[in-house]
């Protein structure tokens, strides 16, 4: 068969192919372009009226950041593959090259779309609220003065300009900071002549500054940095002409690849990389609209970058850096409204959380409900002098941790408290080390996992002398023990006691910490070892349920769907007569809706309030349905190379609350669901004027307190 790609989305006539092999590339979407596909879902809750103002200008910024992690590690892995000299093709039949000239012509669009919500609706509908950003064509007399006097003051004494000549090369600018390209005239003190010169911003500088009560009409405005260091240039260069000052921002590679099987000191390695990390190679220049082509083009050749590498935005080139004036705006009636997370009937009674537990297991739906009992379940074991032993993995958890807290004064009230810090969750080292010291400092026994596989799976023991027995009691979750993620993050947490699921999860440990074989667990599906299979054995039971004649169903809640055997079992399935539902709010490689290929299948986005981030996933099974929650997504790196755990929702009471809460409500969402057509499109769905049903705010309003 002759397969085109003249456009990243394929061209299926009437959702129709004729194919059999199941593995055929036509049938897989791109990964990084499903994954701007996501990107493109997010720029549009910016644009979406129905959101508070300054809620749309987080979810911009949002989008900004998504978007520089994109280019940090995807598109830097693939111009690595570029330079190797791969010709190997994905699952989608493209190679690294096909797929960055196609991620170049739809970044570019995204970006340009990005600046057009920015300037043309953002900014307008700020300033129709009285919150304004003042460029400096407009700055009155009294605020041209504030500004003068906060660059000499604040400015000036910071920066060290750096003049570009065969003594002073082009310096080695840090990831994503902010820089200014100055052009110049004349000679300076020691007669030489200099064309350009590079400043550097610190971080250390507010990217946009409010401007004093006095100095604003009715309401609040604001200035950039960058156009205060444009207005002021020409006093970095006494007697020089400036006769331009364009700001620019580099994107360079940033992940960190390490070679673990001569890794003698992970730490060791880990903060030598993260040292080099903000010089990596560039990937992206961004570059005000402004600069003449000759500076960009002396700009590209420098970092060794394409004019397809080259941004020209229409306004500040660090859009993520706005987010800090979400919180600094106190305008409530433009964003949500606050909430406080509930808790349930058991726990608001419950003094003593193990006794509460042994009564039967407790189900929290974050951020919906509190966060409190995950870190009130350590606590508790620390005051409690039967308790013998507490086990955690932590994968992200922020700076000043409460989580962390406890476990270190458990440690110091003398229990045996071990934790398995993942050093290379991405972007967390640098903290995940400081941590790690802290613990040890207080006396946790600490590990850093197993080599080669990221610990991602989610889990707290908790092990207590109780008469003449050992009892186990055991937090298993879909995300991470992260006080903030907790409260925008929609995530399962599951207190339980069940004699052979925390019996499983001690083995889990057993596994992070020791060494041995592999161990037969009861109840927990663990990757890489069984949880792909598992998986599978599932869907192929769904098809024999099918042949059969008899009903069969597959709902399945995630982060993101790549991987390929998986994917082709659901073709299969789909093909067997199986029902399927995805719910996948970023990446998704299988294409829905083809006939006699996926015409069973609907894969739908959910993108609202909140990170939609727990995994759930259910099985019909003639009638006996089996639901389980995960902190896996179905892609290669969660199912082959991470430990991450599936568990089973056991109790029906709350294996129902799991179907109706994530499921059903999301399959009837018809406020921010979007449908993945089988060209690899997203469509929003179509919004009832009379009946709009959300299923997070339907949550909000069952779950939370008001």
């Amino acid at each position: 068969m002759r397969r085109e790609f003249l456009s990243w989305r394929l061209n299926i006539n009437k959702n129709y192919v004729d194919i059999t092999d199941l593995n055929d590339p036509q049938l897989y979407i791109n990964r990084e372009l499903s994954m701007l596909e996501f990107n493109r879902r997010v720029l549009a809750q910016a644009q979406d009226p129905r959101v508070p103002l300054l809620e749309r200008l987080k979810f911009l910024c949002i989008f900004s950041a998504n978007l520089d992690e994109f280019f940090e590690i995807r598109v830097a892995g693939l111009k690595q593959l570029v330079a190797y000299g791969s010709t190997q093709v994905s699952s989608d039949g493209l190679t690294a090259a096909a797929a960055l000239q196609k991620i170049n012509t739809v970044a570019h669009a995204l970006v340009a779309e990005q600046y057009q919500v920015l300037n043309e609706e953002l900014l307008p509908a700020l300033a129709h609220e009285k919150i304004r950003f003042i460029p400096r064509q407009k700055w009155n007399t009294a605020q041209n003065n504030w500004a003068k006097l906060y660059f000499r003051n604040e400015i000036l004494p910071v920066v060290s300009p750096v003049a570009l000549d065969p003594a002073h090369p082009m310096p080695r600018l840090v990831n994503k900071s902010l820089n200014f390209m100055v052009s110049l005239a004349g000679k300076d003190a020691f007669g030489r002549e200099s064309n350009f010169a590079i400043v550097h911003a610190p971080r250390s500088l507010t990217r946009v500054l409010r401007l004093p009560p006095e100095l604003c009409k009715k309401g609040t405005d604001f200035i950039y940095l960058s156009s205060i260091v444009e207005a002021f240039a020409a006093d970095l260069f006494p007697g020089m002409e400036v006769t331009g000052c364009y700001q620019f921002r580099l994107t360079r590679n940033s992940d960190l690849l390490l070679d673990e099987e001569i890794a003698e000191d992970l730490v060791g390695v880990l903060k030598n990389k993260l040292l080099a990390r903000p010089y990596g190679t560039a990937v992206r220049l961004e570059i005000a609209a402004n600069c003449p082509p000759a500076i960009a083009d002396f700009l590209l050749q420098k970092h060794n970058l394409s004019h397809d590498e080259l941004y020209s935005v229409q306004g500040p080139v660090n859009l993520s850096r706005l987010l800090h004036l979400y919180d600094l705006i106190d305008y409530p009636e433009l964003k949500y409204p606050p909430f406080t997370p509930g808790f349930s009937k058991r726990l608001k009674k419950s003094t003593n959380l193990l006794a509460t537990i042994r009564k039967g297991d407790i189900l929290l739906h974050h951020p919906y409900q509190s966060f409190t009992p995950v870190i009130e379940f350590i606590r508790q074991a620390t005051l409690d002098p039967s308790v013998l032993a507490i086990k955690q993995t932590l994968y992200r958890t922020g700076p000043d941790s409460q989580i962390v807290k406890a476990l270190a004064d458990a440690a110091r009230a003398g229990k045996e408290v071990t934790a398995v810090i993942e050093l290379r969750a991405r972007f967390e080292e640098e903290s995940n080390i400081a941590l790690a010291n802290r613990l040890q400092e207080a006396g946790v026994l600490v590990v850093y996992g197993v080599m080669g596989f990221k610990t991602h799976g989610k889990l707290i023991l908790v092990v207590k002398r109780e008469g003449k027995r050992i009892r186990r009691y055991c937090h298993l979750s879909t995300g991470n023990y992260h006080v903030n993620t907790a409260k925008v993050y929609t995530d399962y947490g599951l207190f339980t006691c069940d004699k052979d699921l925390c019996l499983d999860v001690q083995n889990v440990f057993q596994q992070l910490t020791g060494t041995g074989k592999v161990i037969k667990l009861k109840k927990l599906w663990q990757a890489p070892f069984t949880l792909a299979k598992q998986l599978l054995k599932h869907i192929k039971q769904e098809m024999d349920f099918a042949q059969e004649g008899k009903p069969a169903i597959i709902i399945a809640k995630m982060n993101g769907l790549t991987d390929q055997k998986l994917i082709a079992a659901l073709y299969a399935a789909s093909q067997a007569g199986v029902k399927i539902d995805l719910i996948v709010r970023g990446i998704c490689c299988l294409r829905p809706g083809i006939k006699g290929i996926s015409d069973n299948i609907r894969v739908r986005s959910i993108i609202g309030r909140f990170l939609e981030h727990e995994r759930v996933f259910y099985f019909h099974h003639n009638g006996e349905e089996k639901i389980y929650c995960s902190s896996a997504d179905w892609m290669e790196r969660n199912l082959h190379k991470r430990v991450e755990i599936c568990f089973p929702i056991e109790s029906d009471i709350l294996a129902t609350r799991i179907k109706k809460e994530s499921l059903l409500a999301y399959l009837a969402d018809n406020s921010q669901s979007w449908l993945l057509q089988a060209d690899g499109s997203y469509k929003r769905h179509a919004i009832s004027e009379t009946n709009e049903h959300s299923a997070q705010q339907e949550l909000l309003e069952k779950l939370a307190n008001k």
